[in-house]
């Protein structure tokens, strides 16, 4: 069972979970920025006040964002490891997204609106993959895959408020209607530096530093046991021996994430998260409200179209998260559907909004969530922060590109007959074939057991049976120091 006490141990529980749940707040900063200029560039005002951009310029509007969070992605591992997981997601909220936020509120003019989304998108790919490495480090491995699935769900939560947001002053003739929306942000950004301020540091990237005490003091923190509890000791002894394992391996440059056993991992990571947009949930995302206000005349407006399909979105991930820890990741993962309806009169427009709503469900439900779980389980200690800012950014590379391409597209494919659709469901098909060939089962193991899940098997589909075997690895380094210290004694 889920909640079996014998896979909790002693001690609670509740600290660590209260600690990824708040992590997963980051979340909100993703998709309430993404969320936002879906509605703002159909507002008039907005349009008015910069210039009625066209295509061309509303891709570079829209797409300038995914610029940044790539950048920023790529910088996060640097930053992780030097400043620390915790540190370094108050910093990146604080000072670029903070900037970016500041910049698009008072930007009366499309170029200072442009770099405003740079620098906020910076922000939020710096966090984008510091949240799952965060949550990954400090959680227990039984609750570990619906923890880490919930900053998804904050995503689709910020979708959520940012289509609300968006329709309450759509209609506002002044500033307002654009510079609400975007300064709330401000909100989000405090509260989630004021909160990673009293919560502590993750214990591995405390070992990692070589600052024993303090990991002590943060196992005490997220499991409420003793300072000399054996559990608890247990714990550190086999955070330890991994990371003195991974240290004997060699350095942890760039260049060894696509070495060995771990390339297969990065591999692995870049793949799941660039088919995550490939799916084609970003064409809903940034162009929802004008698909529907273009396509889809004879239902409600478009701002209320685009507030359904978030609802959906966020009420649709709660079923993943319960699943990615019941069910598993790989038939999580395998778990897709895609369709698309030409648009030709008032029951075609209908049916395509029903088929939209399906295919967010089974998105917010399967890929979703349990892309974040897989990228944030996979790599190892010495390489999780470099290979989690590859693997986010490649989830912003083609976050970038589908953002750019996708007005010319829809252009050229006739929006009409919604032929775009069937490249989404396309990738799909895709993807399906690389989960059961690529994605490991991971539930129920501790980091360290999935370290070396990879290191002993190498076929995807078998790994579901490997959870029976023991940790040789792991408990070979753990005798090692126990030899050494009876040696010590006598």
């Amino acid at each position: 069972m889920l909640f079996d006490k014998h896979s909790r141990g002693r001690g609670a529980v509740w600290p660590s979970i209260l600690v990824g749940l708040f992590a997963s707040f980051g979340g909100i900063l993703y998709g309430y920025d993404t969320g936002t200029i879906s509605g703002i560039q159909t507002m008039p005002f907005w349009l008015d006040e910069f210039g009625h951009p066209g295509s061309g310029r509303i891709a570079l509007i829209v797409s300038i964002l995914s610029v940044g969070t790539f950048v920023g992605s790529l910088s996060a591992g640097y930053l992780a490891d030097i400043t620390g997981r915790r540190w370094g997601i108050i910093l990146s909220v604080m000072i670029p997204f903070n900037l970016g936020v500041a910049l698009q509120t008072a930007a009366t003019a499309q170029p200072m609106f442009i770099a405003g989304r740079f620098f906020a998108g910076l922000g939020v790919g710096l966090v984008s993959a510091q949240v799952p490495m965060y949550q990954s480090e400090t959680l227990p491995k039984w609750i570990r895959g619906a923890i880490v699935g919930c900053y998804q769900l904050c995503i689709t939560i910020g979708l959520f408020l940012a289509a609300i947001v968006s329709w309450a002053t759509q209609n506002r003739d002044d500033s307002g209607s654009y510079r609400i929306p975007l300064a709330i942000q401000f909100a989000w950004a405090i509260i989630l530096a004021a909160g990673l301020l009293v919560l502590p540091e993750t214990p591995r990237f405390l070992i990692k530093k070589g600052n024993t005490a303090q990991a002590i003091k943060s196992l005490v923190f997220l499991r409420r046991l003793d300072a000399e509890d054996p559990e608890l000791l247990a714990e550190l002894d086999e955070l330890k021996a991994s990371w003195e394992y991974e240290q004997s391996l060699g350095s942890s440059s760039y260049i060894e994430c696509f070495k060995g056993t771990h390339g297969k991992r990065t591999l692995t990571g870049i793949l799941v998260q660039s088919l995550q947009q490939l799916v084609g949930i970003n064409f809903i995302i940034y162009y929802g409200t004008s698909y529907f206000a273009e396509n889809v005349n004879g239902l409600p407006s478009s701002f209320i179209l685009q507030v359904i399909v978030n609802s959906v979105n966020v009420a649709m991930t709660f079923p993943g998260l319960w699943a990615i820890d019941r069910f598993g990741r790989r038939p999580v993962l395998l778990t897709a559907c895609g369709a698309a309806t030409p648009i030709t009169n008032f029951s075609s427009q209908c049916a395509q909004f029903a088929f939209i709503c399906i295919y967010i469900s089974f998105f917010a439900s399967t890929f979703g969530p349990c892309a974040w779980v897989v990228t944030g389980e996979i790599p190892s200690l010495r390489l999780r922060a470099k290979t989690l800012s590859m693997t986010t950014a490649a989830n912003w590379f083609f976050n970038w590109l589908l953002s750019y391409i996708t007005p010319y597209l829809t252009g050229a494919l006739n929006p009409t007959q919604s032929n775009v659709f069937w490249i989404w469901g396309s990738f799909c098909w895709i993807a399906a074939v690389f989960v059961y060939f690529m994605i490991y089962e991971t539930k129920g193991l501790s980091l360290e057991q999935v370290n070396e899940l990879y290191e002993n098997e190498s076929r995807a589909w078998r790994s579901s049976k490997y959870r029976l075997q023991e940790t040789p690895i792991v408990d070979e380094w753990a005798t090692k120091d126990t030899e050494m210290a009876v040696h010590m004694e006598n």
